[in-house]
């Protein structure tokens, strides 16, 4: 079985221009990976990481412990390394420049969303970390600028999440499709389980809080009652599946086909889910792996960020599917 340290090695020739520093980058976030599936694993038993923080993210949410916790993992994991030159998280107001030496030497930085669906841990309900990477554009030699995080996502070198579920699992890509990596507790490593994977054209599943339906617009409501409806030739009615985690969604429908949709709503007027943390790496993967990704109207990697927070709506997931909903948004609004 091959290991996730293997194959990062092997297809380090296909970047000859990054000296193995993209490398060393996976190898820190495969590092965070363990640790918070040692402690996710933990929960249970204890106190220290479960509940509230008691405080609130730039974005006015509460932050759970285990976000604070997911946070401070990558971030201490990331400083460390000498390929990084700064950091942004969701759970952060401001990026954060590894204002050292070898941080401004650095040719890359990271944005991450430390634990997605974070609120499920203490009801024993999968969650995510996702993380995006992106080659600066200031000059090496000085600190990392806002510059270096606000680009869109089709300048993303790499991007993948981790998934704590019934196992715990490293899905990325680089640009050369999306490969899955299953971690093995007994052996302490990620072990190939899932290569070059393939998200279907269509599927039967679609994944979206329907708790909302009064406040989406139109063509949303209208894309629905088209996923209820009965038609044998498009395979209709689709189930309706919906954890309230991005990752776990997103990783059910790659491996069998699906869409997920958390549109902009009258509570949430430019969508809920963030761009740089989570709509762009998450398109990239899907992206690579045969689907696609839209605001509705436009392809999120081409979407020009304004905000290092900003938010936008997200439908993403098998292309036929994502189409579909797109001809309803673009007649219905």
């Amino acid at each position: 079985m091959k290991t996730l340290g293997q194959f990062i090695v092997e297809k380090q020739a296909e970047y000859p221009h990054a000296k193995g520093e993209l490398s060393g980058i996976l190898s820190s976030i495969r590092l965070v990976a363990k640790v918070i599936h040692r402690d996710i694993n933990k929960a249970g038993l204890t106190n220290n990481i479960l509940g509230n923080s008691g405080v609130e993210n730039v974005q006015g949410e509460a932050q759970m412990k285990l976000d604070l916790f997911a946070h401070n993992t990558m971030k201490h994991a990331l400083i460390t390394r000498e390929e990084v030159a700064g950091f942004a998280s969701e759970e952060e107001e401001d990026f954060v420049a590894f204002n050292t030496e070898r941080g401004r030497n650095a040719k890359y930085v990271i944005l991450t969303d430390p634990l997605d669906g974070s609120s499920n841990i203490d009801v024993n309900v999968s969650v995510g970390t996702i993380f995006s990477i992106y080659r600066r554009v200031s000059p090496i030699g000085s600190p990392v600028t806002l510059e270096d995080f606000m680009q869109p996502g089709h300048r993303q070198v790499a991007a993948g999440y981790i998934v704590y579920g019934s196992s715990t699992m490293l899905v990325y890509t680089t640009g050369h499709g999306v490969n899955g990596f299953t971690y093995d507790p007994s052996l302490g490593v990620f072990c190939l389980s899932h290569e070059n994977m393939q998200m279907p054209k269509d599927g039967k599943v679609y994944s979206i809080n329907e708790g909302q339906y009064l406040k989406f617009p139109d063509g949303v409501k209208k894309y629905i009652k088209y996923c209820q409806e009965e038609d044998k030739a498009t395979n209709r009615p689709y189930a309706s599946r919906y954890i309230g985690s991005l990752v776990s969604d997103f990783h059910r429908n790659l491996l069998k086909g699906g869409i997920y949709i958390y549109p902009k709503a009258t509570n949430y007027p430019n969508g809920k889910l963030r761009l740089l943390y989570e709509g762009n790496p998450m398109a990239f993967l899907a992206e690579q792996a045969g689907g696609s990704a839209t605001d509705g109207i436009n392809r999120i990697l081409d979407i020009q960020p304004t905000e290092l927070h900003q938010r936008v709506p997200f439908y993403v997931g098998s292309s036929n599917m994502v189409e579909k909903a797109k001809e309803f948004m673009c007649q219905y609004g």
